[in-house]
Parts: C-alpha cells; sequence; structure tokens
C-alpha cells in the first residue's frame, strides 16, 4: 500500500459543523516563460472534535472519502491563529 498524502494548509471556513476548508499553497514554474507562480488548491477537510478555527495552519492527511467532497483528515494544528486585538471606544456624551 502506497503512503497517504500529508499537506499543510490555512483554514479558510470552519462554517460547517465537523468540516473546515483548507487552502494549500505551493510554487510552480510557468512551463514556457519560467517565472515562478503561487498555486493554490482548496480541500474540505474533515475536523472531528472542532478544534481548527479559522486562519489556523493544519495538517491534513488523505484518507476513505468521507462524502461526495472530503477525503482529508485534520490530523494536527500547526500553528494557532493570532486574533486581531479589538479596540473599544467609548463614546462620550
Amino acid at each position: 500500500m502506497g503512503k497517504r498524502k500529508e499537506l499543510i494548509g490555512t483554514v479558510i471556513s470552519d462554517k460547517m459543523q465537523k468540516t473546515v476548508i483548507v487552502k494549500v499553497t505551493h510554487l510552480s514554474k510557468h512551463p514556457k516563460y519560467g517565472r515562478v507562480l503561487k498555486k493554490f488548491n482548496k480541500f474540505k477537510a474533515h475536523n472531528e472534535k472542532g478544534l481548527a478555527k479559522m486562519g489556523d495552519s493544519v495538517r491534513i492527511q488523505e484518507t476513505r472519502p468521507l462524502s461526495k467532497d472530503k477525503h482529508f483528515n485534520v490530523i494536527e494544528i500547526v500553528k494557532k491563529a493570532v486574533a486581531p486585538h479589538i479596540a473599544i471606544k467609548e463614546e462620550t456624551v
């Protein structure tokens, strides 16, 4: 049996209950002009415990088909997203 694919990407959506959408970017060279291009793929990944949130960097692994589009599983969270500091202004009356 072959080894399962493992990819690292960023969670761009966590609106579904047990599924996250992960954007995996990679660099490739244009075949004719040689310019380096940044390409990406979006994969739906199973997130059983709901730990992966939007902006997190996660490692996903290929698995059997879990649904029509879902063929990956979230293995670990590589880096948690840093929440932006929200400044609340107090209004003076």
